[in-house]
């Protein structure tokens, strides 16, 4: 009798419900060999470069082993049959002209630029001039990143990446064991995965201070100047050639003479971001990074200005000195956080700084400062900047406040210190009238800004 349809149906179900276990469970070994290598680090060596047997070849060698011995210490010749069964499916399982000669692993990652948190997927290949079977993937990696998903396939593997914070990240490496297609011999193939930017999520920051001096360019701040923008400054008498659409008809009617609108020029400003990556302090309270905070709120602040249409450039002063000419855009602000992304690879600078470079401060352009104010090598930058008359604004960074011991005296005095030299900071800027603002991680940067909106920043007269 023959099998009706709903017995063929069982039967594939069945098959796609094993296939279905097997997959899960290559799944979770291939996860918990990948979670062992990343904790372990990056590999040093490379892989084995030629066949070595599998596991189902050690097992049948196992057992033609001990059947064997058994046999002969025991004097029993039936005790042989399980050792020779296993010889013939070795013999005949053995590698033959159906192993791949040339084996190699192919990666694609996209995208290679994004945000923090946001999804990296990368697919890994095995290419090869044979027959093989389903490969067992070991994922090792990079520091600062986080496996979210692994999918073996027949001829690779699928990942899913996220970065937990900013940088150029090296992704790792992924080690693929392909066996044969009977699974007696296996050779590892290693695939580098590349790096990838990390951009920091900025910041929600709207409000853009300006200086009290702006350049001859048009924009959309408002002066006190008479010019061609929208905003209504007054009236006065027509001169003639003058357009009529700007005739200011109350004032003519009452006057009994034409009176013409007074329009405020609009200009762009000129702005440049310095960013203090003198060291990185953690806060113990709530484990933020005073250097990611840095660059999430100097890159909101970016953003706020080129979406009025002002120019922006950067300074980061560190282990390296840093510089990127004020530009205008939506590169611009890609071109700014590029140029710090490899700024936690540089070591801590000793002693003085570099004096800053000419070409990097546009005449008269407002200068933001993102400091902890933890460094007293800091003063001597904001310094030369007032010097040189540039307006200047402070935007301290907490780096979390030292934790005393309880009961510990000196602990105790130590944090008074720390909170006095800080406060003494402070005091020192302030009395060279630098603006000084706080802003807390978390909250929109416009909190901290918007005291500077009562009035425009003057620079330092040369």
């Amino acid at each position: 009798m023959n099998p009706g349809p709903a017995a063929e149906r069982d039967g594939t179900g069945e098959e796609a419900a094993d296939d279905d276990r097997l997959a899960r469970r290559a799944r979770a070994l291939a996860v918990a060999r990948s979670v062992r290598a990343s904790a372990a680090g990056l590999p040093d060596s490379p892989p084995p470069p030629h066949w070595r047997p599998g596991e189902q070849t050690l097992r049948l060698l196992t057992v033609a082993t001990v059947a064997a011995v058994t046999a002969v210490v025991t004097g029993q010749a039936w005790l042989l049959a399980p050792g020779a069964f296993a010889a013939v499916l070795l013999a005949f399982a053995a590698p033959g002209t159906g192993r791949p000669a040339r084996l190699s692993a192919e990666s694609a990652v996209g995208p290679r630029r994004c945000f923090e948190g946001e999804p990296v997927t990368v697919r890994v290949t095995v290419a090869h001039d044979g027959r093989i079977g389903r490969p067992e993937p070991v994922v090792s990696l990079g520091p600062g990143l986080a496996l979210d998903a692994l999918t073996v396939t027949p001829t690779g593997v699928d990942l899913v990446l996220h970065a937990d914070s900013w940088g150029r990240r090296h992704l790792g490496v992924v080690d693929l064991d392909v066996p044969d297609a009977h699974g007696l011999t296996l050779r590892t193939v290693r695939t580098d995965l590349g790096t990838v930017d990390v951009f920091p999520v900025p910041d929600s920051a709207r409000l853009t201070p300006i200086p009290v001096r702006l350049p001859e360019r048009i924009g959309e701040h408002t002066t006190a100047h008479e010019g061609t923008g929208v905003e209504v400054v007054g009236v006065r008498p027509h001169v003639p050639g003058e357009r009529q659409r700007r005739i200011h008809w109350p004032s003519t009617t009452r006057r009994d003479a034409v009176q013409i609108n007074q329009f405020a020029a609009e200009r762009a400003a000129d702005a440049v971001v310095l960013l203090d990556t003198l060291a990185d302090y953690i806060d113990t309270a709530t484990g933020r990074r005073s250097l990611d905070e840095t660059l999430r709120a100097a890159a909101g602040l970016a953003r706020a200005y080129l979406r009025r249409h002002d120019r922006i450039g950067l300074i980061a002063v560190g282990g390296q000195l840093r510089q990127l000419t004020a530009g205008s855009g939506d590169r611009q602000f890609y071109r700014l956080v590029e140029s710090v992304l490899e700024a936690r690879q540089d070591r801590p600078r000793r002693g003085p700084l570099p004096p800053l470079p000419l070409a990097a401060l546009p005449g008269h352009a407002l200068v933001y400062a993102f400091t902890p104010l933890a460094d007293q090598r800091i003063l001597d930058v904001l310094g030369q900047i007032r010097e040189r008359g540039n307006p200047l604004v402070v935007v301290e960074i907490p780096a979390g406040e030292p934790t005393p011991r309880p009961g510990e005296e000196i602990d105790a005095l130590a944090l008074r210190l720390w909170r006095a030299e800080r406060e003494a900071m402070r005091a020192t800027l302030r009395g060279r009238g630098i603006p000084v603002v706080g802003h807390t991680p978390g909250e929109t940067l416009d909190l901290a800004l918007g005291p500077l909106l009562r009035r425009r920043i003057m620079g330092a007269a040369r």
